[in-house]
């Protein structure tokens, strides 16, 4: 008697990476806040649900520079910014049940090559995760900071390409 494979993630869906449409705020908005709440626990939430939910209508998505990953839903996205010294990487998410399958790879793909270097960004020191995504993706930290310069206080990294 031979038992069989469990089984194993669904199959990617066919996905379509693009910039995100004022359409998508409340996806982005609802997206930004899942992985905060699940890979952040750390870090308390400085702004309620609905105020994401309003800045991302009318100041992330206006401002441009924002693409999503999309496949029966908003699963991902990677929001950039030039600030005439250096490029950033303002936001990147992936959605909790599709980490680990590649996303987010393409999406900082995507973004590395529409930004010339140098490129820079913060996360926290405590996101292990997404530190060492970055570290393997080229990125090197720069600086260790007490987290006295965001919003939520704590202690993060700067990171550069």
């Amino acid at each position: 008697m031979t038992s069989a494979a469990p089984p194993g993630p669904p199959a990617l869906p066919a996905l379509a990476l693009r910039p995100a449409r004022p359409t998508d705020a409340l996806a982005v908005a609802g997206l930004l806040i899942a992985v905060r709440r699940a890979f952040m626990p750390y870090a308390p939430m400085a702004h309620s649900d609905d105020d994401v939910q309003a800045w991302v209508r009318t100041r992330l998505l206006p401002a441009g520079g924002v693409s999503v990953l999309t496949g029966p839903a908003v699963l991902a996205l990677v929001a950039t910014s030039d600030d005439g010294h250096c490029r950033w990487i303002d936001q990147m998410a992936v959605a909790p049940d599709w980490v680990g399958r590649g996303l987010g790879s393409r999406l900082l793909a995507h973004a590395l090559a529409t930004l010339a270097p140098p490129v820079r960004l913060y996360t926290f020191q405590a996101n292990t995760g997404a530190r060492r995504f970055y570290e393997r993706h080229g990125f090197a930290a720069m600086a260790f900071t007490d987290g006295q310069g965001n919003e939520e206080q704590c202690p993060d990294v700067l990171y550069e390409r």
